[in-house]
């Protein structure tokens, strides 16, 4: 499964191994991560793809968004990963 920009994701690594959350960026073996509560957007967390597990799901509205207007509030990361579960 490619990761890439809008993907729902766990962590399998680090003191938030278990955690969701939504890839905000992509560069190279790293990507850039919030769930809209512990790790807001304005400060993502930078985390290797090995760490993670893909869910084979991508929140379309976080992506677009992404894509439009490459940013995205809190609360919408927050209702994407809400929906999911």
């Amino acid at each position: 499964m490619e990761i890439v920009e809008g993907s729902i994701v766990r962590s399998i690594a680090g003191r938030d191994m278990g955690d969701l959350f939504i890839v905000l960026a992509r560069e190279g073996d790293y990507v850039y991560l919030a769930n809209g509560e512990l790790r807001k957007v304005d400060r993502p967390k930078k985390k290797k793809l090995k760490h993670l597990q893909g869910t084979s799901s991508v929140s379309e509205f976080i992506q677009n968004k992404l894509k439009a207007a490459g940013k995205v509030t809190n609360a919408e990361v927050r209702k994407a990963l809400s929906e999911f579960n």
